[in-house]
């Protein structure tokens, strides 16, 4: 299982519902919809299409929208786009037109009043660069410092000027509404500065019924990255922008501030996502570079939540090879990390705690000291699961909820599968429901060793209060055998070969660390034997191999996990240990 997750950007190169399938099938765990572009129209096609795509395959793939934000935008063009050179005059006016090679509208009106003569201009994250010669009250005269073409809508950005741009526009709050209305799972908010500006946008969704609907704020500039910490408290996760933020920051401070925010997102139990470029030429080409490559790869080794393709898949000549590139690579690098040093290392790092924190360490650390097939969580709001996350244990987590937009939602979360689920009376039966469900994913199977946990009453987040070890189906549990025997009988599980001399009766299954021959006058009473340690050619092996009795070896943990005076089918053929007496044992016996 690929546990990094893959974001998605929809466009008129994915837009035909046999391409969408398959960018689907191929590893897309979120649809993102970059509202800077198109109209609501043609939004709502792409989401139909989504919509219809994920009931075919069944699978939770949530829809993000990306707002346009306080941003600053050009117009359109003539046809399309215009190419500049170097040394040329170009006129940026607020008064709207039509653009050439000339001029262009440019969408912040007060843009001529915080500029000032030498000011930078770059546009489309720095492709073309201006520098300010004059201004008057709706006109910008800049220098071309660079040749290169620029498109309808770009962006601009102006490095070291301070914008008094409200947060949320007319136009953003009409998108906001328009995610409700159509079950989006995630706002990206754009250009987010304070913990304010998420506010702002928790309000309108509160204020129109989206109180479920998830926040990911876009940090794209310096304020953003000095207000990070109020910002993870704010919002639900984080994107880290690098487009703008290359233009905001200095280029070279980018490695740097990318690993911080990863961390500290990590730290806070919030989503992280690395954006922007992670595999821009295979916009026109079918391979990526081999720097790319490595981008890709570092973000996932520095922990992010998810990688995001943009313009590869919205408009690129290769969308379906990319998405399959991002997930070979994703899988390959995931394969090389040494999951638990990273999580001793987070246990040094982290600071603050609380019940739900605590329960979370303690089912990771009991995964990876167990070696747990998986960590099963059972989840209404999609805490528990988010907060296992936050850990990066190796083996995957399986997150049961029985609502549906949280079942999407959870499809960004790090090294979470989702499932679906129905709402049960009581604990055992809502537990062993999940387990059902987690077998259907082909994750885990009846034997495997895994981990429950979950917080009751369900439905109150920070309440995640339980933990539970747990063999999967009628499995105890598994070692090695030794022969092809079979024996039904009752346990005694014994810490020490004193405390079998005291307890053991005829014809019981004897569980022990490891025999000697100290134990003989039993061994040769019991109907089979179970040890902790040993292998094939242990003590334990070779007396049931002359005594011609069932011996399982290696059974680790066998005297904890196993319960005295349970009754048991011992299958020596498998090496597992069954609950009760097992069909094959009474063929077994008929014969």
């Amino acid at each position: 299982m690929r546990k990094t997750k893959i974001i998605c950007t929809l466009g008129p190169a994915v837009e035909a519902e046999d391409v969408m399938k398959k960018l689907a099938l191929e590893g897309m765990d979120v649809a993102r919809l970059n509202f800077s572009h198109g109209t609501h129209d043609y939004h709502l096609k792409l989401i139909n299409t989504l919509k219809k795509v994920r009931n075919e395959i069944k699978k939770p793939i949530a829809l993000m929208l990306d707002t346009k934000g306080p941003e600053i935008r050009l117009g359109c063009f003539e046809n399309g786009e215009i190419e500049l050179k170097a040394d040329d005059k170009f006129t940026l006016t607020t008064k709207d037109c039509l653009g050439n090679r000339e001029r262009a509208f440019v969408t912040y009106e007060n843009l001529p009043k915080v500029l000032k003569k030498d000011d930078r201009i770059l546009v489309d994250d720095g492709l073309v660069e201006l520098k300010v010669i004059d201004i008057d009250d709706i006109q910008i005269v800049c220098k071309v410092m660079n040749n290169g073409i620029i498109k309808d809508k770009k962006g601009i950005n102006v490095p070291g000027v301070s914008l008094d741009m409200p947060y949320l526009s007319d136009e953003d709050i009409k998108d906001i509404i328009f995610a409700i209305d159509n079950d989006f799972d995630y706002i990206a908010a754009s250009f987010v500065r304070k913990a304010a500006d998420i506010t702002d946008i928790r309000n309108i969704l509160e204020q129109h019924g989206g109180n479920d609907i998830h926040i990911i704020a876009k940090i794209e500039n310096g304020e953003g990255v000095e207000n990070i910490e109020e910002i993870l408290v704010a919002s639900d996760g984080i994107m880290v922008a690098r487009g703008d933020m290359g233009v905001e920051i200095d280029y070279n401070e980018l490695p740097r501030i990318q690993k911080m925010l990863i961390k500290k997102a990590m730290l806070h139990g919030k989503k992280s996502i690395t954006a922007t470029q992670m595999l821009d030429s295979m916009i026109s080409k079918p391979r990526p570079t081999r720097a790319e490559i490595n981008d890709v790869a570092n973000a996932i080794y520095d922990g992010t939540s998810a990688i995001m393709l943009s313009g590869e898949t919205s408009i690129g000549k290769y969308p379906i090879e990319s998405v399959c590139t991002m997930a070979k690579i994703a899988r390959s690098t995931e394969s090389s990390i040494h999951y638990k040093k990273r999580f001793r290392q987070m246990q040094l790092e982290e600071s603050t705690t609380n019940i739900t924190n605590a329960i979370s360490h303690a089912t990771c650390t009991t995964a990876h000291d167990l070696n747990a097939a998986a960590i099963i969580t059972v989840t209404k709001t999609g805490s528990t699961a988010r907060m296992i996350s936050k850990y990066r244990p190796e083996c995957p987590i399986i997150g049961g909820t029985p609502i549906e937009r949280v079942y999407r939602q959870l499809a960004m979360s790090w090294g979470v599968m989702p499932v679906l689920i129905e709402e049960k009376q009581n604990t055992d039966q809502l537990f062993e429901h999940v387990v059902d469900k987690a077998m259907e994913t082909g994750l885990v199977q009846s034997g495997d060793l895994v981990v429950l946990t979950g917080g009751f009453p369900i439905g109150i987040p920070g309440m995640t209060n339980i933990m539970k070890v747990d063999i999967i189906g009628n499995i105890l549990i598994r070692g090695k055998g030794v022969n092809k025997r079979m024996a039904t009988g009752t346990l005694c599980v014994c810490k020490n070969e004193e405390e079998a001399q005291k307890n053991f009766n005829d014809d019981q299954i004897l569980v022990i660390p490891e025999t000697s021959n100290n134990v003989m006058n039993l061994l040769k009473r019991a109907k089979g034997i179970i040890t902790e340690k040993g292998d094939l050619s242990s003590h334990a092996a070779i007396v049931g191999l002359s005594l011609d009795i069932p011996v399982i070896c290696g059974a680790k943990m066998a005297t904890d996990l196993l319960r005295d005076g349970t009754m048991v089918t011992i299958d020596s053929s498998t090496g597992m240990v069954y609950a009760g007496r097992n069909h094959l044992d009474n063929l077994q016996v008929s014969k």
